[in-house]
């Protein structure tokens, strides 16, 4: 590390990269930004000159050899996450991936695996897991202040594609057209099912159903609406190693603002529900409650829980991300345990795969089973 800062370098220029990614780097004065890479050479070049970056490649291969490079951020399409990171392992350098690092749960495993042989740290861009909303709550189910939970409910939706005419993004090149895909359970459930396995536990059982709703879409780089069977909305049951049970839905086609994340958690002796949903100038909101009283009323998270710079005003994914950044990066300098690693991916995929079996077979299925 050169004066004391962590060398980055992020690929990968399209939007998300400049609403979250990059926003997170010059928020945190132990990063030095080294290098952008996109295969778009003029977009990283003004990706390079809106954040600083000092280096600019089109070579994903060349900016991961670059000595200076210490962290690799993989964000670029889903497609390419799994061997742009391997890269990065084989490299020596610790990698950020956006999720899902792989659409199926055996090589995020064994990409795991190969991190730790080479003694690298990773971390999967589950953005969520880093709401302070989230982390507080978090916070009460450890601490015991929801006593035992028994219930926990969570929803990843919003209305991102209820119009068909929204070009659509989440498709592989190689999907097969003529059976239901699997979408919402794979773009937005990963997401949802990582939260849910991180506040409850180890998940031992799934059931599920998915739906198409909207038969004609535009697809991103294809002309006119296409006959698409996509899985706009998926519902599942959860049955949790430790005896709590759970409900999960994912959609593109339900009406509301992003991110659209709700996680409702009910134990013994309390209630919470975290809403990652802006709406009316703010990102999210915390409630609480106990059975003496019994009226859900507001949590108002403090300073210290938002990243320095942030307020619940700043948009959600800067928010999320400058949390996510400031903790992988302080994980790497300073020796602090790892979170939300790609094993933590891989055991998400692993749920998410088996949301779609029970789907296909109509039964329970028990994850890695």
């Amino acid at each position: 590390m050169s004066d004391g800062k962590l060398g980055v370098g992020v690929i990968g220029t399209h939007a998300w990269a400049n609403k979250a990614h990059l926003p997170g780097y010059v928020a945190h004065d132990g990063v030095d930004l080294v290098a952008v890479c996109d295969v778009d050479e003029g977009r990283a070049k003004e990706a390079a000159a809106k954040f600083g970056a000092r280096k600019v490649y089109t070579s994903a291969e060349e900016m991961i050899a670059d000595p200076e490079v210490q962290m690799v951020d993989v964000c670029t399409p889903t497609h390419t996450h799994l061997p742009l990171s391997l890269a990065a392992i084989a490299a020596g350098k610790h990698v950020l991936s956006e999720k899902p690092l792989h659409t199926e749960a055996g090589p995020a495993f064994d990409a795991a695996a190969k991190a730790d042989a080479k003694g690298v740290r990773t971390k999967l861009g589950f953005t969520f897991r880093y709401s302070p909303a989230i982390r507080q709550l978090k916070e009460w189910i450890a601490d015991g202040k929801l006593g035992e939970i028994y219930h926990i409910n969570g929803f990843e939706q919003n209305q991102q594609w209820l119009d068909p005419d929204v070009p659509l993004r989440q498709v592989s090149p190689d999907a097969d057209r003529s059976k239901l895909i699997p979408a919402s359970i794979v773009g937005y459930g990963s997401h949802l099912i990582d939260l849910m396995r991180w506040l409850g536990g180890e998940v031992t059982g799934v059931a599920s159903t998915m739906r198409n709703f909207v038969p004609e879409r535009v697809v991103r780089g294809e002309e006119g609406r296409q006959k698409i069977m996509i899985d706009d909305g998926t519902v599942g049951l959860v049955e949790y190693e430790s005896g709590a049970i759970g409900t999960l839905q994912t959609s593109y086609v339900t009406v509301g603002n992003y991110p659209g994340v709700e996680i409702r958690v009910y134990g013994s002796r309390g209630a919470a529900i975290a809403r990652l949903i802006s709406e009316f100038d703010v990102a999210e909101t915390l409630m609480y409650a106990t059975p003496q009283k019994f009226e859900f009323v507001p949590f108002e998270l403090t300073e210290a829980a938002l990243p320095p710079g942030a307020t619940l005003a700043t948009p959600w994914p800067e928010l999320y991300y400058r949390n996510l950044v400031r903790h992988f990066v302080d994980e790497i300098m300073e020796g602090r345990p790892q979170e939300c690693t790609f094993f933590d991916g891989a055991k998400s995929q692993e749920i998410v795969d088996a949301m779609i079996l029970a789907h296909a077979e109509r039964r329970w299925v028990v994850p890695g089973a």
